[in-house]
């Protein structure tokens, strides 16, 4: 070629399989940062299965209380599902705290963090990789725990959108990580206040986020203020695709599924602005590697 262009390169412009290789180059060692995340959380968490044990069977004790509860005091069949279900979905809202918030606060004593501001990739990659590890054991626990309602308690599910209850789930989980990513900057900010800051946050979350009850109970306008947590909009619309209108739900199940959609986005942008703040404290002050701050 005479006149310097490479291969691929037509009219200055790269062509269509030139464009995909370029593409492709750029994303291969992301996936390759966040496979190698998920592999550890999937591979590692499941290898001693007795862990099961003590995380299934401990967690649904206090699950069990709430269903005898409201049998005490006759409450409606349903409610028995509602416990179940949000009793099921308190392991997403811990490996958030957990495993996703405080998660660079950690590997920054263990000296990994270093590396992963230093590598090739972008951090978002290795916090997909987090994210998907830690959702798919944490699937696995809390299908458990809704296996156990079904065969103990006799939950009855009577599905009403199964395409509606699948989307409410995916959101609501986008979202969920994805404030999990954005907190995961804010936590290594703040240094060892992320312990305190992930025990302070926990049970005030199951409250708000009506885990065990329907969340119109808290009334119009705390609701409101608790639908900036994923978990209060997702756990009503899913109600509401089991259960119907015994779910008592606060919103349209589809407007809260858009909602939350809006959510996603805000909790992604929020993640990625942060990271990007972190890496540059990370490279201009290098502070974010010392112990003491």
């Amino acid at each position: 070629m005479t006149d310097g262009s490479m291969p691929g390169v037509a009219a200055g412009r790269m062509t269509s399989p030139g464009r995909l290789a370029a593409w492709w180059r750029l994303i291969e060692p992301n996936l390759r940062a966040a496979n190698a995340r998920a592999y550890v959380r999937i591979v590692g968490a499941n290898r001693e299965l007795s862990w099961l044990v003590w995380d299934v069977f401990l967690p649904f004790l206090g699950t069990a209380a709430y269903v005898f509860i409201y049998r005490a005091i006759n409450a409606p069949p349903a409610f028995t599902g509602f416990v179940i279900l949000g009793g099921a979905m308190t392991g997403y809202w811990l490996n958030t705290l957990w495993s996703m918030a405080s998660q660079f606060y950690w590997e920054r004593h263990t000296g990994n963090l270093e590396m992963f501001f230093v590598a090739p990739v972008s951090v978002m990659s290795i916090l997909l990789g987090m994210a998907v590890g830690g959702m798919f054991q944490t699937t696995i626990r809390s299908a458990l725990t809704v296996v156990l309602g079904i065969v103990l308690f006799h939950v009855h599910f009577e599905v009403y959108s199964a395409a509606g209850l699948l989307l409410s789930f995916i959101v609501t989980m986008v979202a969920l990580y994805g404030l999990g990513m954005m907190m995961s900057s804010l936590y290594l900010l703040y240094g060892r206040e992320a312990w305190h800051m992930s025990n302070l946050l926990q049970e005030p979350i199951y409250l708000l986020s009506g885990f065990y009850f329907p969340v119109r109970a808290l009334g119009p306008w705390l609701a409101a203020l608790a639908g900036g947590i994923p978990l209060t909009f997702g756990l009503d619309a899913m109600r509401q695709f089991l259960f119907g209108p015994a779910a008592m739900g606060w919103l349209g199940p589809w407007w809260e599924v858009a909602i939350l959609g809006g959510e996603s986005a805000i909790f992604l942008w929020g993640a990625r602005w942060a990271l990007d703040y972190m890496a540059r404290l990370a490279r201009q002050e290098g502070r974010l590697t010392l112990r003491w701050q």
